[in-house]
Formats: C-alpha cells, sequence, structure tokens
C-alpha cells in the first residue's frame, strides 16, 4: 500500500501510533488497544524500503541518518489534508524500524481528551513555573497544546514555543507565537531558551527539561518574570522536585531548592488508565504551589507533598488517587485496574470499601 494512502487511513481510523518492525505485520495503536493488520510480517527489506518511502515523502536525507552516529532520528512532517506525524526512525536487530505518532491537523478540543478546567485554569498565573510531568505517551504534549491555545486567545504578548519535534501548529491568536524545532530551527533545548530570552517573550514553552544546564537555565527564566511551562518524565508532584533538585550537585541542592520554592507554581502529573468500555482516559494529579508546599520544598520535605495536594481541594488540588477514586466512582474504570495505578494502593482499597465501591 502507497505510504500516502496508509497514512490517510490510520488518521480516519483514530490511530494513535503505527508501528513498522521487522517480523511484524503492520500495526497500530487506537484507544489504548494494539491492532495488527491481517497482511503478511515485514521483511527487513519491507521496513528498509518504508523507511526510505518516509524519508523522501518528508523531504529529509536519509543519507545524513545512515551516516551519522545517532542510532535513530526524531523528527516531524506534513501531509496536506491529510495531518502531520511524528516519526522516530530506529535500528534493532540489524534492521530499520519506526513508530509513528499521528497528529490530526487542528489543535485538540480539551474536553475531548477529558482535561479538566483545573489544569487549563493553570493559565492564570502571569509568571513562574508550570511543569507537565508522566511517562511518555500519556498527553503532556496535548495537555500544554490546550493550555497554550487558551493563553492565545486570553491574553496578548510573544509565545515562544521550543518542541523537538513540533507536534501542534498554533496559529497567531491574540498573542504572537513562535515556534522553534529542535534540532532543525537551533541546536539544543538550552541554546533555544537562551535565545529566546532575547526575544521578548511573555509565555515560554519548553519541550522538555532534560539535564541540569536547562532546568537552570529554565529557573532563571521563570524568576525573570517570564511564564514558564516544560515537562519531565517523572510521576508525581514529589518525584519531580526531587528529580530537579537531584539534577544539580550536592552543593548547589540548597539553593535550587530555594530558587524551586520560589518559582514554582504547580506540577499536573498525568497517566493513562483503562477504562471499562476499553478505552483509555487520563487521570489527573494537579498541585498548585502554596505556602505549606513552598515550605515542605525549602526544607527538603517533599515526602510531605502528597498529604498537602490532599488538603488542597479548595484551591483547585487533587492527588492522583484521589482522581482514579472519582473515575471509579464515576463508573469510567474498574476498581482493580485503579489500584493498579494507584501511588497508595492500601489507602486507596480502604477508601472503596469505605464507600462501598
Amino acid at each position: 500500500m502507497e505510504l500516502k494512502q496508509l497514512l490517510k487511513e490510520m488518521v480516519d481510523a483514530n490511530a494513535s501510533d503505527i508501528f513498522v518492525i521487522a517480523g511484524l505485520p503492520l500495526s497500530y495503536e487506537m484507544g489504548g488497544r494494539q491492532v495488527r493488520l491481517d497482511v503478511a510480517p515485514f521483511t527487513p527489506a519491507d521496513t528498509e524500503r518504508f523507511v526510505r518511502s518516509i524519508y523522501e515523502m518528508s523531504g529529509r536525507n536519509m543519507n545524513a541518518f545512515e551516516s551519522s552516529l545517532n542510532h535513530d532520528d526524531d523528527f516531524s512532517f506534513a501531509i496536506a489534508g491529510i495531518g502531520r506525524f511524528r516519526v522516530n526512525i530506529f535500528r534493532q536487530r540489524g534492521s530499520y524500524s519506526a513508530v509513528i505518532r499521528v497528529i490530526p491537523f487542528g489543535l485538540p478540543n480539551p474536553a475531548d481528551f477529558h482535561i479538566p478546567d483545573e489544569v487549563l485554569d493553570l493559565t492564570r498565573f502571569q509568571k513562574g513555573l508550570v511543569l507537565v510531568t508522566g511517562p511518555a505517551g500519556v498527553g503532556k504534549s496535548t495537555t500544554l497544546a490546550c493550555i497554550i491555545d487558551k493563553l492565545n486567545h486570553e491574553r496578548t504578548g510573544h509565545i515562544v514555543t521550543m518542541e523537538d519535534p513540533i507536534e501542534y501548529i498554533h496559529r497567531h491568536g491574540t498573542c504572537i507565537v513562535t515556534q522553534r524545532e529542535i534540532p532543525t530551527d537551533v541546536a539544543t533545548y538550552s541554546e533555544a531558551l537562551r535565545s529566546a530570552m532575547r526575544e521578548s517573550p511573555d509565555i515560554i514553552l519548553l519541550g522538555e527539561m532534560r539535564d541540569q544546564d536547562t532546568i537552570g537555565t529554565a529557573v532563571t527564566a521563570a524568576e525573570m518574570a517570564q511564564l514558564l511551562f516544560s515537562t519531565l518524565h517523572t510521576s508525581g508532584a514529589a518525584n519531580t522536585v526531587d528529580r530537579i533538585v537531584d539534577a544539580f550537585p550536592a552543593s548547589q541542592q540548597r539553593q535550587i531548592r530555594i530558587q524551586l520554592s520560589m518559582v514554582l507554581r504547580a506540577i499536573v502529573s498525568q497517566q493513562l488508565v483503562p477504562t471499562i468500555d476499553g478505552g483509555v482516559m487520563p487521570a489527573f494529579e494537579i498541585m498548585v504551589t502554596n505556602t505549606a508546599i513552598r515550605n515542605l520544598i525549602r526544607e527538603s520535605k517533599t515526602h510531605q507533598i502528597d498529604s498537602a495536594i490532599a488538603a488542597g481541594g479548595a484551591e483547585g488540588m487533587r492527588t492522583m488517587d484521589q482522581s482514579l477514586f472519582t473515575l471509579v466512582k464515576e463508573g469510567h474504570v474498574a476498581r482493580d485496574v485503579a489500584l493498579h495505578y494507584a501511588h497508595h494502593q492500601e489507602a486507596l482499597e480502604k477508601r472503596f470499601e469505605v464507600e462501598g465501591l
């Protein structure tokens, strides 16, 4: 099947990811379920031809990848009238493979992705650092796209995004939106962030805080009156704070705790949970930094953050286990599934028993 036609069919089928792996037929993920087409498995020669057709369609040079020392290549491309695609090309067992993320044209509707108002309301901050965390593939980019779109229609100013690669295209609304792709437009996140500070930004989206240098620059940018959004592959607010602090040498950790306590505005942690009807639904932990949480960060008592979140419902906070409890109570998720994804299984199980669920 022609690549363009295949990608169109995957968009029409609402596929989220397409897998091109030697030894398997073409496979895709839809609604959290893996589907394998009833066709012959790919051979290594088949996967190489498929990968070459991706490079040809995207207008990129595969020779550069073949001759480089990199073992994978990550980029995005668009097909007019069909959609955008983020692709990762890699080698496994000596053959070429690809995983293609399907990104339909247009921006996501928060209601379609069950993003709660408490998350969208994080646009109220004028400055500081807001983090969206969770494992790969749980919808962090979608959540941030919804937040940026809301800012783009509620404020004026300059929004600068740095992404690897760019997934959602933001048109200029009431804001000017500048989107830079790593490494096509600028070499690294750190370099892009330093450059952004000279571009009169009001809001910054940093695709990922990958290392000490980027984290340090991001915290400094948030101190300089910018509102900065970014992501980390961590689970839970407490783990996120510890991950940031642990990125620095012991001699600097006290200082970064103090800085973080002052600039951190919120942490959203999310994961996708299988639903009773065979789909998936996000569960969110939402931490909004108040005086108590600032003190916990400053005094290295992050193990108490979960309790502070649980007590902060009036401020729009919720723990992951509270979110899972609500999904079970509303009939979306089975009790045993919620317990599997819970941070504190015994406590959640006792709550189910008390509520008769």
